[in-house]
């Protein structure tokens, strides 16, 4: 199935333009070899022993070096040793598979694969992001419209549960637990293996940026091309765009190839969002594989204009192992621990306190036009993210399965996408003046205006950052009483907060 004549003519000319085209880099890429199964034991020894030495009655969590939630944590939970967690077991290239720690960041685990063609399914953008923390969460990607979500590719894994004991979880086995485990961000238990299915992926990627000029007509091609699944006769490999105001949105349709040749590298001058601006048609890029699956990481997606790195001057001294989130992440950690932004440019020059807006939200695609129209009329954050997201096909054998959840007509009922749905995801990351709203807004106005919004439109938004539900709200959207009822089951004694103190109330 073909784009309609009306999306063709829409599309307006074609160009033949090509972004400049360089060298690929591979400047971080490290070849990492499989710890194997005989160390993975005994890193999961000593986690288990730190759980053990933990007085009863404690809180826990896992002393993690890397984050990529944007909510702060106030209680004082005690740290499990999760040393030696952090790697991949073991990849069997003929079945297509990996065991997985769950510390064990998408970067290296991405190296670990790509030596033998093959990528995880799902690989959400930022480098730090470990593969247990995308599946107790959620992440998405450009590749989310044909494979769903990352937990959508885990075959089985095992979890460190509120008893202390490590529990298999998968569609045969505990499968309460397999199927409550997505969006309940360690609130069940700390996945320490998780087996994934992976697939086949080219040496190359050819993206072609293609612009329109109205919501309506975008979010139209945009579920076509979900739907069809091919692009100019060839079958697309991912898919995603931006919003940069309701008359500049761009889809980014990726095809993979293994034809050789020159390709581009937006970790120097040129920046990777910038670079898919044009105005008519399609413009042509080409990136090698590891460098389309990180195209967003090198600016944070385009968050690295904060601390000055798009500036043309300093981005020609910026170094280019430090194009990098991880590196970021350092700079948002200063900036919250002096608050260098309003010490050093709000307060003096008389402006208010700016309030954080980090959000990914998810409305189905006929409500998208309606979402970004309201969107850019409620503030002046620019660009968007979009990324289709469609659970994977026979995914709904999962629904009725289980115990607890067997009155659950949705596969993950903590995060209930409707199967054969398709979401759009929405991600926004900047902020707004803290008088946004009105001169005397509570904390967060702003944000509880995109929830009510969101709520109007029949989406959800992802966890990862603030959300200032109440309990009541929250369980309407989360599950209902379902994360309690699996939560008496796996952590009997609360040895991990409830998904409500996790997300909400920062504990």
């Amino acid at each position: 199935m073909g784009l309609s004549k009306k999306l063709v003519g829409a599309l307006g000319r074609v160009s033949d333009g090509v972004g400049r085209l360089l060298p690929g880099r591979g400047l971080d890429y490290r070849r990492r070899q499989p710890v194997g199964f005989y160390e993975h034991d005994r890193a999961v020894e000593r986690l288990l022993e730190s759980f053990r030495n933990v007085p009863a009655g404690r809180r826990v969590r896992l002393a993690k070096k890397t984050s990529n939630l944007f909510r702060g944590r106030h209680a004082d939970n005690v740290g499990l040793d999760v040393s030696g967690l952090n790697g991949v077991i073991a990849i069997d290239p003929v079945a297509g598979t990996a065991d997985v720690q769950g510390m064990c960041t998408y970067e290296d685990l991405v190296d670990a694969c790509l030596p033998y063609g093959l990528a995880p399914t799902v690989i959400p953008q930022l480098k730090t992001i470990t593969l247990g923390g995308a599946v107790t969460g959620m992440g998405v990607e450009s590749t989310s419209f044909r494979n769903g979500l990352p937990h959508e590719a885990v075959l089985e894994m095992d979890i460190l549960t509120g008893t202390g004991e490590i529990v298999t979880a998968s569609p045969e086995e505990n499968v309460d637990l397999f199927r409550g485990f997505p969006n309940s961000y360690g609130s069940l238990g700390y996945a320490v293996r998780l087996k994934i299915e992976l697939e086949e992926v080219h040496d190359y990627v050819d993206l072609a940026h293609v612009r329109f000029h109205d919501p309506q007509t975008y979010a139209e091609a945009m579920g076509e091309i979900v739907e069809a699944g091919t692009f100019e006769g060839r079958t697309i490999h991912g898919l995603d765009g931006v919003a940069f105001s309701p008359h500049e949105l761009y889809l980014v349709i990726a095809c993979g190839t293994d034809k050789a040749g020159p390709t581009s590298d937006y970790t120097r001058e040129q920046i990777y969002y910038r670079s898919i601006q044009h105005p008519e048609g399609i413009l042509r890029d080409r990136l090698s594989i590891r460098d389309y699956i990180w195209r967003w990481d090198v600016d944070w997606f385009w968050c690295s204009r904060a601390f000055g790195a798009q500036n043309p001057t300093v981005r020609k001294l910026w170094p280019r192992d430090l194009l990098r989130s991880s590196f970021y992440w350092k700079l948002i950690g200063l900036d919250r621990r002096y608050d260098i932004e309003h010490n050093l440019i709000n307060r003096p020059n008389g402006l208010p306190h700016r309030e954080r807006v980090v959000q990914d939200i998810e409305v189905t695609v006929d409500r998208l036009p309606e979402w970004i129209e309201w969107f850019f009329s409620a503030s002046d954050i620019q660009p968007m993210w979009l990324c289709p997201i469609r659970l994977r096909g026979g995914v709904e054998k999962l629904a009725g399965s289980g115990d607890v959840l067997a009155d659950a007509d949705s596969p993950w009922p903590l995060y209930p996408l409707g199967p054969g749905v398709t979401w759009i995801n929405a991600g926004f990351w900047s902020a707004v003046p803290g008088d946004h709203v009105s001169a005397d807004a509570e904390p967060g106005a702003f944000n509880r205006v995109i929830e009510k919004k969101v709520s109007e439109l029949g989406g959800h938004k992802s966890l990862y950052s603030e959300a200032f539900y109440t309990r009541e709200e929250f369980a309407e959207l989360y599950g209902g009483e379902l994360p309690g009822q699996l939560k008496k089951r796996y952590d009997p004694a609360g040895r991990f907060p409830d998904l409500y103190e996790k997300t909400v109330s920062g504990a």
